[in-house]
């Protein structure tokens, strides 16, 4: 027990020092971040959009409901989901608006200054299963040129050292079709399946109900 306190201390102290992060002067902060619960699974989005700030947590608009919906078709809720899975992201502050609307995608810069987080949270977390959610988080771990051939299918990855599973999912955001047409749909439904299916999310779904 004492080493589960140790490591959720450790959460609690990698996130206070992520919230001081400026590193990106074109970034708009805050920084947004998931609880520091102890999960064996990890999920990556891309960067909070805009209405993220000021509701201070990761997936907290449309698309959001739209994941949280598909999580709830294989026995999660998004409460049962935030207290029992770790929320990160390639980028933790909004890159702002394009100009011709539409969230800015991080470029490599911004995306290098961020990604020491992740690595720590990879660190004290030591997850079974890590699920990125669209392409941007996909390419972090994968090569990933067409959803259509990462989505839907469970990868054996190795991070320092160590291996674990990957199942990407597209992103849920409103201006993207490809969740909603073939082949997205029957993919999409493969990759809820197969996390369904991984003990990692198994064990949450088990928590979330002792809760």
């Amino acid at each position: 027990l004492s080493h589960v306190n140790a490591l959720v201390q450790a959460l609690v102290h990698h996130q206070a020092e992520l919230t001081q992060c400026r590193l990106c002067p074109n970034m708009i902060p805050p920084v947004i971040t998931g609880e520091p619960v102890l999960s064996p699974l990890l999920l990556v989005g891309q960067a909070p959009g805009g209405r993220e700030g000021e509701l201070g947590r990761p997936f907290a608009w449309t698309a959001g409901k739209t994941l949280f919906g598909w999580f709830s078709s294989i026995d999660l809720d998004e409460a049962q989901f935030r207290a029992g899975v770790y929320m990160a992201a390639v980028c933790r502050c909004f890159p702002g608006k394009q100009a011709k609307g539409g969230d800015r995608v991080p470029d490599k810069t911004k995306i290098a200054n961020c990604r020491g987080w992740l690595q720590a949270e990879l660190h004290h977390l030591r997850p079974q299963l890590i699920v990125p959610v669209g392409k941007l988080a996909i390419a972090q771990f994968v090569s990933a040129n067409k959803l259509a051939e990462v989505v839907g299918l469970q990868h054996r990855i190795n991070i320092a050292g160590r291996e674990l599973d990957l199942i990407p999912l597209p992103h849920p955001s409103g201006a993207s079709t490809w969740h909603r047409s073939e082949p997205g749909k029957a993919l999409l439904a493969k990759a809820l399946a197969l996390i369904s299916a991984h003990p990692a999310w198994q064990q949450v779904v088990r928590d979330a109900s002792h809760n």
